[in-house]
């Protein structure tokens, strides 16, 4: 279905450039039967600059399939061994995220990301077919972590323009938790299973024994994995770009600023600038701090970008390896009855809620890379942004493209989540989301020619009420708009933003869609399973003679509807693609 939809941008923003090759999707129908709701369909063609090809969406891995030697999927220990479950099985994450591929040489790899704890990495061999452009895989194993502590909750990701895979660790542990527990208890079960790598049981382990292998500060940062064309593997963590709640990493064409979003509740947006191009191991990191000048809506506003310091990735390691405690870092003061803080300490809203925080003399650069979120709302940035997801940047617009996949909490104007910080924004919620557009610009004092000057909705959906008997029961969201936007990607000289969903209640099965920003057309490209997410749609314009957008469909009957799975294969994750598409 393709419909017509409101962008809430400029027309200097949504201006197509002149050399813009047009897209035209063959429209995907809402799922709206039992058989198409179990089904992955994408579109079955696309027509490019008047050029129509033949496409669909094509399967290359699925969780636990054999391929080569190696099982895609299965999670390994520090030693590699596999990790075992509690009921004692083998553990094969069903929840594979971004999936890139790399061109190295005359080979095809790419790097797959796990979204489990403890994460995992896997690296494949491609084949791609000359005649037809199909990919299937040769050979797979898993990517070994054990020399950077292990690897956390790899989400969303990005290939940079030296064509290097930049991972991420999400929802980065509370190190002040961790230090205050006076028993397991009072440590977030969701860390438990990352004892697991360390050779541990998370249902036998003590408080002692979990304390003495899990250390908060080794995990949240972009991790990067270059591969050389023997199929060699080299695994960076970027410490010097500092520890959130990281959805990804995205390098600007420079080189060297990289915008980084931070997913979760109350959380900030940050910005990288390295000091050499092709070189993420020193730099200065900034977070912004928003204006609104709208309310309207999903909102706009002026951005300020907050410097948090210089630094390298050596120095913060050493920081890290010396296993500081958040008291190390950190003096904290419980907050007055009336909100306010006791003099001397600063008052501050993020993920963690209300605190009142000081920095300990000397600690101003870890404070900056370790605790980065708590640090910048120390700083005066702003911490009240709500799932922040997926970037992608047109070169063509010198757009930034950020997807926000809901508008509530923090971004409420007064609402309990901002107690005790400034309150920069003030909207009316919208459980749906929205994608917000960044022109960048040049800045001198920063360094950077690419540094994002506003921020303003592009697109956003629309709540909705179904009636129980209606056919889009079940849908929260308007079915012909977008659901809580997660990953984006733009189709580079096509004037095609590539929207993928992770919703729940919003729709009851999440889709793909292409906006484009100069017709205002949404078309759903593409439909996934019961309770699945889609993940990692990437677009590649020519990887010898034919174009890709990747596409995951993540944890099927895992988010929802987890009734309605019949057969346990059925839910394993899926790695493939839509296209092949005529190269750009």
């Amino acid at each position: 279905m393709t419909r017509k939809t409101l962008l809430l941008a400029s027309t200097a923003l949504l201006a197509a450039p002149a050399f813009a090759d047009s897209v035209e999707f063959a429209p995907v129908a809402f799922p709206n039967t039992d058989e198409l709701k179990r089904a992955a369909i994408a579109s079955e063609s696309v027509t490019i600059d008047g050029k129509t090809a033949e496409i669909g969406y094509h399967v290359i891995a699925r969780g636990g399939d054999k391929i080569g030697d190696g099982t895609w999927g299965l999670l390994i220990d520090k030693d590699g061994n596999p990790v075992v479950s509690a009921d004692g099985s083998q553990h094969i994450s069903v929840d594979t995220d971004f999936s890139s591929l790399l061109p190295v040489g005359d080979k095809l790899f790419s790097v797959s990301h796990f979204e489990s704890r403890p994460g995992a990495m896997y690296l494949t061999e491609l084949n791609q077919d000359a005649d037809t452009g199909m990919l299937t895989p040769v050979w797979t194993r898993p990517v070994d972590f054990s020399a950077v502590g292990g690897l956390w909750v790899p989400c969303a990701g990005s290939v940079t323009p030296w064509t290097t895979h930049l991972g991420s660790e999400e929802y980065e542990p509370n190190a002040r938790e961790v230090y205050e527990a006076e028993a397991l208890e009072d440590i977030d079960d969701y860390f438990y299973p990352m004892a697991r790598y360390f050779g541990l049981n998370p249902a036998e382990m003590s408080l002692e024994e979990f304390r003495g292998v899990f250390n908060p500060y080794t995990w949240g940062y972009p991790v990067e994995v270059a591969v050389n064309e023997a199929g060699e593997e080299t695994v960076t963590k970027h410490y010097a770009m500092g520890r959130m709640a990281l959805e990804l990493a995205y390098v600007m064409p420079d080189g060297k600023t990289t915008y980084m979003s931070d997913d979760g509740t109350n959380v900030g947006f940050f910005m990288f600038v390295a000091d050499a191009e092709g070189d993420l191991s020193a730099g200065t990191l900034y977070a912004t701090k928003l204006t609104q000048t709208s309310g309207e809506g999903a909102g706009a506003f002026d951005m300020e970008w907050i410097s948090l310091g210089h630094a390298t990735a050596d120095e913060i390691k050493a920081v890290v390896d010396q296993k500081p405690a958040f008291a190390d870092i950190f003096d904290a003061a419980a907050p007055n009855e009336d909100g306010t803080c006791a003099e001397g300490f600063t008052s501050i809203n993020t993920t963690n809620g209300h605190e009142c925080l000081a920095v300990k003399e000397g600690m101003e650069i870890a404070a900056s890379r370790l605790e980065t979120r708590r640090y910048a709302a120390m700083m005066g940035a702003t911490t009240e942004l709500r799932k922040e997801e997926g970037i992608t940047f047109d070169p063509a617009s010198s757009t930034l493209f950020v997807a926000m996949s809901e508008i509530a909490k923090g971004m409420n104007g007064g609402a309990k989540q901002d107690v005790g910080g400034p309150d920069h924004i003030q909207l009316e919620t919208n459980k749906c989301g929205a994608v917000y557009g960044m022109p960048v610009a040049a800045d001198a004092e920063i360094g950077s020619d690419y540094v994002a000057q506003s921020m303003k909705a592009v697109i956003a959906g629309t709540m909705m009420d179904y009636a129980d008997d209606s056919e889009f029961a079940n849908n929260s969201c308007d079915i012909d708009g977008i659901s809580n936007p997660d990953n984006v990607t733009f189709m580079t000289g096509t004037n095609t933003l590539i929207i993928g969903e992770d919703t729940g209640s919003g729709h009851q099965n999440d889709a793909i869609w292409a906006l484009d920003m100069d017709t205002a057309e949404l078309t759903r490209i593409m439909t996934t399973p019961y309770g699945s997410e889609t993940t990692s749609p990437y677009y590649y314009p020519n990887i010898n003679g034919w174009g890709y957008l990747t596409a995951v469909i993540q944890h099927p009957y895992g988010e929802s509807d987890e009734d309605k799975l019949a057969d346990p294969a059925d839910a394993m994750a899926y790695f493939g693609y839509v296209g092949p598409f005529p190269a750009k």
